[in-house]
């Protein structure tokens, strides 16, 4: 895993903009630094800059950027399939000076030109400037593992792997994006294309940029889209075929991601994805895998004595650690450093925690996301399930007739009830329905928390996107596909990228693996989940291996006791950001309202408890970067 950043300008930039950009991302990359910089004849000055984490071939010939012709990349990631692709090119005639992806990659490219990117089995962050063609392509992996984001402003283009790389340049306007804060304060994270500030974007999974480096134009293309495969028919297939497809695929995608010149280890809950993971790649090693769990110390949230009852009945070599308190604390005092745009979920703090405990003893982690999202898993969508069917006798015509009115005393649960409501009588609900039950600020609160600017940035997020295609589809995998596409690669992946690279572990992901998607989205939607039952493809597998008597519990998820948190360990932290005078300096935010829920909580209003967090984080967040 590496960072990645860089520019292309008609404005003057030195090369010490460029260094200082690179090593802003010195904890993703912390073995070696690498750059290339030029002014071109029209005085387009031109930057890439390169932090790297060593995971193959740890000698200097990978250090990058790396050059073949008139071709130079700089690269995030990993690709798995590099060895099947680099035999390919050796048979056409290519010589190779490295053991590395990296050369594998900008070789592809010299072959295939940019459809190369079809043949990566990964997850990657990839720049390529072609100096023959004055263009500079930006790719994303499919899924979204890797980040990417762009900024452009008079004649300035510039791209890094987090955001905090664009504060290092002068020119940076910070202007802010209130319609992304809505979105924020909606979900709990900004979804993709947006970013907190107006001029910068993120590059969307499955997707590249073609930035033309003479004019400084560019063009995004998409490659990839999994709302694709919710055109094509369903594959003509029974239960136990499906069962041992799955298996196939999931074996090959851990082979894949067992590849590493350094040690690998797993992120293991103790449910059903993770110990999955755990028992198939254990089944297939004398050696002892590496399993790693973080607990707390609240018997409602904790979920460390199921691991290590599967880390014992699988013979993994298992370490554990539990977060406290005290640990959150000090760990909050870092997140808008290594979450640099505001982000709400509070188990990014368990997974920092956990990602620091991890990298003292190996260098690269697999997890188990994904598995909700592609498998069903989640309780929402039986919650869907169940008010989808109910919706379908509700006539349409109603919802001309139910105002979208703000009920005032921001009580979060007859708030969202009413927008749950609102949208049972609309056309073809259940992405609405699902938006309602994760939103945590209905819309209506919304317009009166966030001052919005009619200038900002209304490009359309993907929950919009996939709502308008209104698609004969199935709705249980459009369901899936929303959250693939939103919560997935927006909070899950993020929370987990910012975490493990910010103490420089690599994290990989073998249930997204796109060959394994793509099959997924092709099986009967029964097989997934109903009113009753979720993830039943995961679970009869897991069930090979694992007896059931360890799998077969409520589902937890990975949450912290957030609000004892904050009514303990984080009342200063808490009395100092919900400052009167600090809030009047923040004109986006109504800081009257934002005090009422403070209040309110104070005096026991618990349910206003996520209400409150989301706004800490945004004002800790406003705090550094603002």
């Amino acid at each position: 895993m590496c960072g990645i950043t860089g520019f292309v300008s008609k404005k003057n930039i030195s090369k010490l903009t460029l260094e200082k950009m690179t090593n802003s991302l010195l904890h993703r990359g912390p073995d070696s630094f690498g750059s290339f910089f030029e002014k071109s004849l029209n005085n387009i000055s031109i930057g890439l800059g390169h932090r790297r984490l060593s995971i193959l071939d740890l000698s200097d010939r990978g250090t990058q950027p790396m050059q073949y012709n008139e071709n130079i990349i700089i690269y995030n990631g990993e690709v798995y399939n590099y060895k099947e692709i680099r035999e390919n090119l050796i048979r056409i005639g290519y010589k190779f000076q490295t053991d590395t992806d990296t050369e594998v990659i900008l070789k592809s490219y010299n072959e295939w030109g940019i459809n190369f990117i079809n043949k990566l089995n990964g997850m990657f962050a990839i720049v390529i400037f072609d100096k023959k063609k004055d263009k500079i392509f930006l790719i994303r992996d499919r899924v979204g593992v890797k980040p990417l984001y762009y900024y452009l402003k008079d004649g300035l283009f510039m791209f890094a792997s987090e955001l905090k790389s664009f504060h290092q340049n002068d020119q940076f306007d910070k202007k802010l994006n209130s319609n992304a804060l809505v979105s924020y304060f909606q979900y709990g994270y900004i979804p993709e294309p947006q970013s907190i500030f107006f001029y910068s974007k993120k590059l969307k999974g499955g997707h590249y940029l073609e930035v033309d480096t003479k004019n400084i134009s560019i063009t995004e293309i998409k490659y990839w889209d999994p709302v694709n495969f919710l055109k094509k028919d369903k594959v003509n297939i029974d239960y136990p075929n499906v069962l041992n497809e799955v298996e196939k695929r999931l074996d090959k995608s851990f082979e894949y991601r067992m590849v590493s010149d350094v040690p690998v280890g797993i992120f293991l809950s103790g449910g059903y994805d993770s110990s999955l993971v755990a028992a198939l790649l254990q089944k297939n090693t004398t050696r002892k895998i590496k399993t790693f769990t973080i607990g707390f110390n609240d018997n409602e949230f904790d979920e460390s004595n199921y691991a290590s009852k599967i880390s014992e009945n699988l013979g993994t070599q298992h370490f554990q650690k539990y977060c406290t308190g005290h640990d959150a604390v000090e760990i909050f005092k870092d997140l808008p450093n290594i979450y640099d745009e505001p982000f709400g979920d509070p188990s990014s703090i368990p997974t920092v925690l956990l990602s620091k405990f991890t990298r003292s003893h190996v260098k690269a982690s697999l997890s188990a996301d994904g598995g909700d999202e592609i498998f069903g898993g989640y309780n929402k969508y039986k919650t869907v399930a169940k008010f989808f069917n109910l919706s379908k006798f509700c006539p349409k015509i109603l919802s001309h007739f139910i105002p979208d009115i703000n009920l005032k005393n921001f009580s979060r649960n007859i708030n969202l009830k009413y927008y749950f409501f609102q949208n049972l009588f609309k056309k073809d609900s259940s992405i609405e329905l699902m938006q309602a039950l994760t939103s945590v600020f209905a819309p209506s609160e919304i317009k009166d928390l966030v001052i919005t600017d009619n200038g900002s940035n209304k490009e359309k997020t993907n929950f919009e996107l996939i709502k308008e295609l209104r698609m004969p589809a199935d709705f249980k995998d459009k369901l899936l596909v929303t959250d693939m596409k939103t919560y997935l690669i927006d909070d899950i992946l993020v929370k987990v990228d910012r975490a493990t690279m910010s103490v420089g572990l690599e994290g990989r992901d073998p249930l997204l693996d796109h060959n394994l998607i793509e099959f997924m989205l092709s099986v009967q939607s029964e097989f997934k989940f109903d009113k009753i039952n979720s993830k039943q493809i995961i679970k009869d597998i897991a069930k090979k291996y694992i007896p059931k008597k360890f799998l077969e519990r409520p589902k937890m998820g990975f949450s912290p006791p957030l609000k004892s948190w904050l009514t303990k360990e984080f009342k200063p932290i808490i009395a100092y950001y919900f400052n009167e005078s600090k809030l009047q300096n923040i004109p986006i935010i109504n800081s009257k309202l934002a005090l009422r829920i403070y209040k309110d909580f104070l005096n026991g209003k618990n349910e206003n408890f996520f209400k409150v967090w989301l706004i800490l984080i945004f004002l800790s967040w406003h705090e550094k970067w603002n």
